[in-house]
């Protein structure tokens, strides 16, 4: 695999889970790891970063 499909499919999967976090909050969905419920403030930090990486990721996969 060349660094331009990397770049591309990385960038894919973080633009995929940005926009989960996005659905996250819209819709209200609870999420849970090992017993752990996680506060919905921590998917807004979660999308930034997220987006910003896909973003970067498919830019340079081009």
């Amino acid at each position: 695999m060349n660094q331009k499909t990397f770049s591309l499919v990385v960038g894919t999967i973080f633009l995929l889970i940005g926009f989960l976090h996005v659905a996250r909050i819209v819709f209200g969905w609870e999420a849970q790891i090992a017993g752990w419920q996680i506060p919905m403030w921590v998917s807004w930090p979660a999308v930034a970063a997220a987006l910003y990486l896909g973003f970067q990721g498919v830019r340079y996969g081009k």
